[in-house]
């Protein structure tokens, strides 16, 4: 898959798993200092191991809150519906940070997630990470590892579109499996995330 990475002007990256979204913030923390985090998944990816492995698609934002990439009190999840362990998710709020359900997103609507991301991120650099296991399989098949109950389509279009005020600085899209794809679907919804971050980006006067 094509990797087009940030560099700190707000560009996207496509990357084929998580893990991919690490060195992304440690690039731009570098250049930036510490970042607010929008993270649509399914998963948490907050596990300090994952199958036993270190650094994996799983643990990619405990290490990034253990390494102080991202303020975790600014770090907002979407979506999130995987079985987690009750440690794994004690440690992930414990830490400061906003969990917002996909029952969450599915009962209060697009307008009250976007302004729950609103107040928590601030005026803080952000970073979008897109997880495209964040949708609901029916709209997202191509990836590794489905969870049933997700977002819709229109969901995640919805709420990314009344995000307009955060500085966003860069973005990636994840966990694309073109051959679990059905009809290129999983592909178009993760070409429009991005053609939705651009939009976004683009929406803001030049300095």
């Amino acid at each position: 898959m094509l990797v087009r990475c940030s560099k700190g002007c707000g560009s996207p990256c496509w990357c084929p798993r998580s893990l991919s979204s690490l060195p992304l913030l440690r690039a731009l923390s570098r250049r930036i200092g510490k970042l607010a985090l929008v993270h649509f998944d399914a998963h948490v990816d907050t596990w300090p191991t994952n199958f036993g492995q270190i650094y994996a698609h799983g643990s990619v934002f405990y290490h990034a809150i253990e390494e102080a990439l991202i303020d975790p009190h600014r770090m907002v999840q979407i979506g999130i519906r995987s079985p987690v362990q009750r440690d794994v998710w004690d440690w992930t709020i414990g830490r400061g940070v906003t969990i917002v359900t996909a029952e969450d997103v599915h009962a209060t609507g697009p307008a009250a997630v976007a302004q729950r991301i609103l107040d928590v991120i601030g005026d803080a650099p952000t970073y979008l990470s897109f997880d495209i296991d964040s949708l609901d399989p029916a709209f997202a098949p191509g990836t590794g590892t489905p969870e049933i109950g997700g977002l819709a389509s229109w969901q995640a279009q919805a709420i990314l579109r009344r995000l307009r005020g955060p500085a966003f600085v860069g973005m990636d899209v994840v966990e694309v499996a073109p051959a679990y794809d059905i009809s290129e679907i999983t592909a178009l919804a993760a070409a429009t995330v991005v053609w939705e971050y651009l939009a976004l980006v683009g929406s803001k006067p030049m300095p």
